[in-house]
């Protein structure tokens, strides 16, 4: 079978990197480790969890994790194989209603819906053979269109352009919102019809939500909700998301990553797992010291968290299952490789 240019493009990413970045290190051996861990949680059906709850939004997350250190779905290798897996349980009739919701099913909500949206659409051109490429196209079409319709729901002043839990919410927040935003943009790069206005009104709504009192000690950066005061986790997530949609030097972007520059990822931080993986990929984003500074940091605190099974231990905040903080933990480690498109710069 030929692969796709999308397919080349992802391997050229594995083969060209310099010999140092592909060297054996802790950040390999904790990164493999963590990837056997997501392994041994894949149930019969494909479905990576550790309860019940949300193993639709559970799983799309743990194969982007696991996809995030170059494992294709076409692979011969267990992983390989698990990202196959994974997506052939997320392509199953049961996960997606005829609406072309993910997050009903499960009770993940607009949240899982975005989650297993990326997934999807970053494993677009990427599937086992050209009859699962033609399902994920129509199955991620589907879910984009969804999350088209419920950004045009009508919202309260200065939330337009966002989304919030459910399709038919008439409020917005960003963390909901960046999921969306950051599906529609793996979707739109993989050739799917997303308008451009779509994105224009979804960054107009986080650059909406961007505080800078000027104050000593007061955090810079994006709120979660309109009128509240950004957080630590809420600015990693705004740095990241105007920078996937090209605004690498809009003020905001600028003032927040010189804040958190400053402002380095710390067991205790609430969603710390959370606003380590975005503080983690969009420091990447802006480069240079940026870049080098966060991603010492970075493996510092998380390395230190790995338990002796490969997952990762509760860091003292809103820490969600070990499968979450392990596929999380992962993709804040994936600055190293950047294979994934959504991830690249």
């Amino acid at each position: 079978m030929k692969r796709n240019l999308r397919q080349s493009l992802f391997i050229m990413a594995l083969v060209c990197l310099p010999l140092a970045a592909r060297a054996a290190d802790a950040i390999d051996e904790a990164t493999a480790r963590g990837v056997a861990y997501l392994i041994s949680k894949q149930d019969k059906r494909g479905a990576i969890r550790e309860t019940d709850a949300n193993e639709t939004a559970i799983t799309a997350l743990s194969g982007l994790a696991i996809a995030a250190m170059g494992n294709l779905p076409g692979d011969p290798t267990p992983e390989g194989e698990a990202v196959q897996k994974a997506l052939s349980f997320l392509l199953s009739t049961d996960r997606q209603d005829r609406e072309g919701y993910f997050g009903a099913k499960d009770g993940s909500r607009m949240y899982g819906h975005g989650i297993t949206t990326l997934f999807v659409a970053e494993m677009l051109g990427m599937g086992l053979d050209n009859a699962q490429d033609v399902i994920l196209r129509k199955n991620c079409q589907q879910a984009i269109d969804l999350i088209l319709r419920a950004q045009k729901v009508s919202k309260r002043p200065g939330t337009e352009g966002g989304w919030r839990y459910t399709p038919q919410a008439t409020d917005s927040d960003l963390s909901v919102s960046i999921w969306q935003l950051m599906a529609l943009r793996a979707a739109k790069d993989a050739g799917l019809l997303v308008p451009k206005d779509a994105i224009d009104a979804a960054v107009g709504y986080i650059k909406r939500s961007f505080k800078d009192t000027g104050r000593i000690n007061t955090p810079v950066g994006f709120s979660y909700e309109i009128n509240q005061a950004p957080g630590w986790s809420t600015a990693a997530e705004g740095l990241l998301a105007l920078q996937v949609c090209g605004e690498y030097e809009a003020k905001e972007v600028v003032s927040t990553g010189d804040w958190l520059l400053q402002n380095p990822p710390k067991v205790g931080n609430s969603w710390f797992y959370y606003g380590t993986y975005y503080y983690a990929q969009g420091m990447y984003q802006r480069g240079g010291e940026h870049a080098e500074t966060s991603a010492k940091r970075v493996a510092e605190v998380i390395l230190a968290l790995q338990d002796t099974d490969g997952s990762w231990k509760n860091a003292g905040g809103n820490e969600g299952s070990r499968v979450y903080r392990t596929a999380m933990a992962l993709l804040s480690l994936s600055v190293k490789y950047h294979y994934l498109p959504i991830y690249q710069r």
